[in-house]
C-alpha cells in the first residue's frame, strides 16, 4: 500500500523556512560561483557563445561547482533537484535501467516521455536508435564540466526529440597547462560501492582529459543488483586562436536486473548493455564569425532476458539488439552589422538498427533449434537546414526568429519556427517573450516493433508560448526569475482499437500550463541559499509529470568545515493514468564533509544522507524507492 504524504505548498514552504533557519549547508564560496544567472554565457540556445540575457528562451544552467557538491555519480538526479519544472523518474539507490521496469524518464513542463526531451553530449544528440529513449546510466557527473537546458521547445536547432527541452551536457576540459588528478572513493547502505578516478592535462597547444568509474549495488529489494562500469577520453589541439580540433570516446558497460512490481516480481530479467558514443570535432573562431564542423556516431548492443513470473515456464530466448545514430552538422555565425547576429546552418542524422530473439534449448534436448527471429532491421534519415537572426536595438531589445526545415525519410518533410524578445528595461532585469514549435519524429519501435505498429505516423507537434521575469539586486547576490508558460499539443502518438487490434494513431492532444519560480540569495560569502518550484497543470494525467515540485537548498562554509541539507517536495505525481493514483512525499538529505590542506591537492572527507526521515514512497507503480541511505567517502586531488 502507498504512504502518500498530503503536504499543501504552504506546508512544503514552512519546512523550507525551517531549513534555511538551521545553517547546515554545503559551500559554494563566492569566487567560485556567481549567481548572477542573466549575465552568464551560454552556448546551446544559438549554438554561439552569447549572454544569457539576450536570449529569449527559458535556459537554467547547472555549474561544476554545483554537480561537485552533490557527491553524485549519475548527473540525473542533480539536475531533477536544480532545474524547475524538469523531473527525472528513479527506481533505486543508484541505476536506472533499460527495458521493462526502467526509470530515467525525463520530463520538461510535462513533455518528456518517448524521446521528447532531447540529451546532447557537447551539442550533439543521444539517444537510443531504435527504440528512441534516452541513456541516463551514461550521463556521469564526473565527466561534466556544466549543463545547460532549455525548458521548452529547442527544435530550431536541434530538430526532432526536442519537443519538450534540450539537455546539453558540456564535457570537462583542462584549460591551464599542468596536471590535476582527482578521485572519489564512497560506500554504503545496501552494499553500494562507487568508484571514481579522473585526470585533465594540458600543455601548450595540446590537452586531454580521462576518466574512469564503476558503481555497483545490492539494491533496497531482492534481485535488484546494478552496476556500470564508464570511460571517457577526451583530447584537443588548438593550432592557433582561431582553429581547433577535438575529438572524444566513451564506453559504458552496464547489467541490471529488474526484480518487478513489488506484487509481481520478475526471476531472470537480466540486462547486459554495451553503449558508446564518439565525436570529432573542428571549430573556427574569427572576430565577427565562428562556427564548427562536428561529426558523431554513437551506439548500443543490448543482450536481455525477458525473465519470467514465479510458476510459469522459463523463456527459451534472449532479446538482442544492435542500434547507432550517425551524423554530421556544420554551422557558421556571422556578425553582419552592430547589434547583429546571423547563424546558417545543417543536419544529417541516420538512426536505427536490428533487433532478434535468439532461441536456445536445453543440451539435453534432440530437438532442431530455432533460427533467430528478426524483429526489425530498419534505418532512418534525417537532413535538415535552419537559419537564425538576432538584432539589438538601442542597448535595451533584442529580436531573436528563425525557422528550420527538416526532411524525414519516413514521413516527409517539416517546418520549424521560433520567434522572441528579451527586453532589458532597467538595470539587472530581463523580461522575455517566446513563442516556439517543438515536434518530435516517431521513433523505430512506434513505426515498425511489436504490436500496434504503425509505419504511417507523422510527427507529433507542439507550440509554447512563455513570458518570464528576471531581476538581481544586492550586486548580484540575489536573483529571482519567474516564468509562466502554455504549451498546446496535438498529432499525440496514442494507442486505439482499429478493426479490433490496437494500433498507434496520431489522436492525442494536450494543453500543459503553469508557472516556475527559481531564487539564488547569498546573504554572506560563506552561505547560500537556492529555491526553485514549479506548478504544472495538464488537461490529462500524465506519468512522470507532477502537478507541483519545490526544492530547497541551504549551504554553509565556516573554514574547512561544509555543511549541507536540502528539502525536495514531489507533489500530485501520477504512478498511472488508468486509475489517476497519485503519490506526495517530502524527501530530507544532508551532507557534511571536511577537507584537508587546498581545493587542487588535497583530501576531502564526507558523509551524506538521503531520505533522512525515512519516507516510503513510489516514483514508478510497484517500485518502492529505499528508506535512508547512508554514504561516506572521501575526494582526493593531487
Amino acid at each position: 500500500m502507498i504512504f502518500k504524504r498530503d503536504l499543501c505548498i504552504r506546508g512544503a514552504f514552512v519546512i523550507a523556512m525551517g531549513l534555511g533557519a538551521c545553517n547546515n549547508i554545503f559551500a559554494i564560496e563566492k569566487d567560485t560561483l556567481t549567481i548572477n544567472k542573466l549575465n552568464s554565457v551560454v552556448v546551446t540556445a544559438n549554438k554561439t557563445r552569447i549572454n544569457r540575457n539576450n536570449v529569449p528562451l527559458s535556459l537554467s544552467v547547472i555549474e561544476r561547482a554545483e554537480i561537485d557538491a552533490s557527491s553524485e555519480s549519475s548527473l540525473m538526479p542533480v539536475l531533477s533537484q536544480h532545474i524547475p519544472g524538469l523531473f527525472v523518474t528513479q527506481k533505486g539507490i543508484t541505476g536506472f535501467g533499460f527495458s521493462e521496469g526502467a526509470a530515467g524518464v525525463v520530463n520538461i513542463r510535462g513533455v518528456g516521455q518517448s524521446n521528447k526531451v532531447l540529451m546532447m553530449l557537447d551539442g550533439q544528440p543521444q539517444w537510443a536508435g531504435i527504440f528512441g529513449h534516452s541513456l541516463p546510466d551514461t550521463y556521469v557527473a564526473s565527466d561534466v564540466e556544466r549543463v545547460e537546458v532549455i525548458r521548452g521547445p529547442g527544435s530550431l536547432l536541434y530538430g526532432s526529440n526536442a519537443m519538450g527541452g534540450v539537455i546539453n551536457i558540456i564535457t570537462r576540459d583542462q584549460l591551464t597547462d599542468g596536471r590535476v588528478t582527482r578521485g572519489r572513493i564512497m560506500a554504503g547502505s545496501f552494499g553500494t560501492e562507487k568508484y571514481m578516478i579522473n585526470n585533465g592535462y594540458k600543455r601548450g597547444k595540446l590537452s586531454s582529459f580521462v576518466s574512469f568509474n564503476h558503481d555497483r549495488t545490492d539494491g533496497h529489494r531482492e534481485n535488484s543488483k546494478f552496476s556500470i562500469t564508464n570511460g571517457f577520453a577526451k583530447i584537443g589541439y588548438k593550432f592557433d586562436d582561431r582553429y581547433k580540433i577535438s575529438a572524444d570516446l566513451s564506453i559504458a558497460k552496464i547489467y541490471n536486473h529488474n526484480p518487478g512490481k513489488e506484487n509481481d516480481p520478475i526471476i531472470d530479467n537480466n540486462m547486459n548493455i554495451l553503449r558508446g558514443a564518439t565525436s570529432l570535432s573542428l571549430e573556427n573562431n574569427y572576430n565577427k564569425s565562428s562556427g564548427a564542423f562536428k561529426f558523431f556516431y554513437n551506439w548500443g548492443d543490448h543482450l536481455i532476458g525477458d525473465g519470467y513470473r514465479p510458476g510459469t515456464p522459463r523463456l527459451n530466448y534472449f532479446f538482442n539488439s544492435k542500434d547507432h545514430i550517425t551524423g554530421a552538422m556544420l554551422f557558421q555565425t556571422f556578425g553582419l552589422f552592430k547589434g547583429n547576429t546571423f547563424t546558417i546552418g545543417a543536419d544529417y542524422k541516420n538512426w536505427g538498427g536490428v533487433a532478434w530473439n535468439s532461441y536456445f534449448q536445453a543440451p539435453e534436448s534432440s530437438l532442431p533449434a530455432t533460427p533467430d527471429l528478426i524483429l526489425v532491421d530498419k534505418s532512418v534519415n534525417e537532413l535538415a537546414g535552419y537559419l537564425i537572426a538576432q538584432q539589438e536595438i538601442a542597448g535595451k531589445l533584442t529580436i531573436n526568429g528563425g525557422i528550420r526545415y527538416e526532411n524525414n525519410s519516413v514521413f516527409g518533410g517539416a517546418l520549424v519556427p521560433q520567434i522572441g524578445a528579451t527586453l532589458r528595461a532597467f538595470k539587472d532585469n530581463v523580461i522575455k517573450l517566446s513563442v516556439s514549435k517543438g515536434f518530435r519524429s516517431p521513433n523505430i519501435r512506434e513505426m515498425y516493433m511489436f504490436p500496434p505498429q504503425n509505419p504511417n505516423l507523422k510527427p507529433e507537434n507542439s507550440v509554447n508560448y512563455e513570458i518570464s521575469f528576471e531581476q538581481t539586486l544586492f550586486g548580484g547576490d540575489l536573483t529571482a526569475i519567474l516564468t509562466g508558460f502554455y504549451i498546446d499539443g496535438k498529432d499525440m502518438i496514442q494507442v486505439v482499437m482499429v478493426n479490433g487490434r490496437p494500433l498507434n494513431v496520431n489522436t492525442g492532444a494536450f494543453i500543459n500550463k503553469g508557472f516556475e519560480v527559481e531564487a539564488s540569495y547569498r546573504p554572506f560569502a560563506q552561505m547560500r541559499f537556492d529555491v526553485n518550484y514549479s506548478y504544472l497543470h495538464t488537461s490529462k494525467p500524465l506519468i512522470a509529470a507532477p502537478e507541483n515540485k519545490l526544492f530547497v537548498n541551504g549551504s554553509y562554509s565556516p573554514g574547512r568545515l561544509s555543511l549541507n541539507l536540502n528539502m525536495m517536495y514531489v507533489g500530485s505525481l501520477y504512478l498511472n493514468t488508468t486509475s489517476s493514483l497519485k503519490e506526495s512525499y517530502t524527501l530530507l538529505n544532508g551532507k557534511i564533509s571536511y577537507r584537508f590542506w587546498s581545493e587542487d591537492r588535497g583530501l576531502n572527507l564526507f558523509v551524506k544522507g538521503e531520505n533522512l526521515t525515512g519516507v516510503k514512497y513510489y516514483i514508478n507503480e510497484g517500485f518502492p524507492m529505499p528508506g535512508t541511505v547512508a554514504m561516506a567517502g572521501l575526494d582526493f586531488s593531487f
